[in-house]
């Protein structure tokens, strides 16, 4: 498969998405959770009659002081997800007994409280995590590739690998800004960030092994091959593997997106997006991007004719 031949088509491709993910976050920006901007999100299992309706008006009636509330439906668990504002311990047992008296079966699944301050620090504790995984990990590839200075220097490999990363991350939170400015109402949390370290990792793996496998090349074709024709070779090498190994975590992630529960799904749908976006990377964008930089450094340092 000539990879390399037609990487203008590929790399066009990655720049459209890429573009259209940037304009989603700008455009849309996200809707933070309780995580970033402080609440209280209740999971709570009823009575199966139970309607959403019924829910909103119980807090209305007899739990005013909660607030402006948002009731969802968790089908996988046959409960509810109810958000509105912090709340102190003494609180949640009261509108927990007021729950009771109401419905005696009512089973509490999972509860949560955090204060604007708190989700403030979160947030801000988020992005320098995803920014310093960004850096140690470009740093990493450039001093592992530190034995390769020919045709193209190693701390380079650690750049390519930082543009692919940044890559892979635009794409599934432009969906998820896209969503959240929607009836959806996709909220990214701890969970969402979670989610961009994960695919960061396996994103990266599936660079390593294409980048080792030119590392490789090169020193055993020893300039019999042209820069480019190295990169094809390794890429379709080590195609199958890196397909075959990330087809078995889609196939998963597919399956916890249906059948999973709903508290999880936007986490699940970020993993989706972006370790399939990452597949693409590691085959279509990392290794054109060596050869590009390589041939421009090339033409820099040719002398010119007079």
């Amino acid at each position: 498969m000539n990879i390399i031949g037609h990487r203008k088509i590929y790399l066009t491709i990655s720049a459209a998405i890429v573009v259209v993910g940037l304009f989603l976050i700008f455009n849309f920006g996200f809707k933070e959770g309780i995580d970033f901007k402080g609440g209280t999100l209740w999971q709570i299992k009823l009575d199966e009659s139970t309607t959403t309706a019924e829910v909103e008006e119980l807090f209305t009636a007899q739990i005013p002081e909660a607030g402006e509330i948002k009731v969802n439906t968790d089908i996988t668990n046959d409960a509810f997800l109810i958000r509105f504002q912090p709340i102190s311990e003494p609180d949640h047992q009261k509108f927990l007994s007021v729950i009771k008296a109401k419905y005696p079966t009512a089973t509490e699944l999972s509860f949560q409280s955090i204060g604007p301050s708190i989700g403030a620090q979160l947030k801000k504790n988020a992005l320098i995590a995803v920014l310093l995984a960004i850096i140690a990990v470009s740093l990493y590839i450039a001093f592992a590739f530190r034995k390769v200075s020919r045709p193209i220097s190693s701390w380079k490999y650690g750049i390519v690998t930082m543009a692919t990363l940044l890559h892979d991350i635009v794409v599934p939170a432009g969906l998820i800004a896209y969503l959240g400015s929607t009836t959806h109402g996709a909220e990214i949390d701890s969970n969402f960030v979670v989610a961009l370290l994960v695919i960061m990792g396996f994103s990266v793996h599936d660079t390593i092994v294409v980048f080792d496998r030119i590392r490789e090349n090169l020193l055993h074709n020893r300039g019999k091959m042209e820069f480019g024709e190295t990169i094809n070779q390794s890429v379709n090498q080590t195609m199958a593997r890196s397909i075959n190994t990330s087809l078995t975590l889609i196939i998963v992630l597919l399956v916890m997106f249906f059948a999973g529960p709903v508290n999880l799904k936007y986490f699940i749908l970020t993993l989706l997006v972006g370790v399939t976006t990452g597949v693409y990377s590691s085959i279509f964008v990392a290794s054109p991007l060596l050869l590009i930089w390589q041939r421009f450094s090339e033409r820099k340092t040719t002398p010119k004719r007079v």
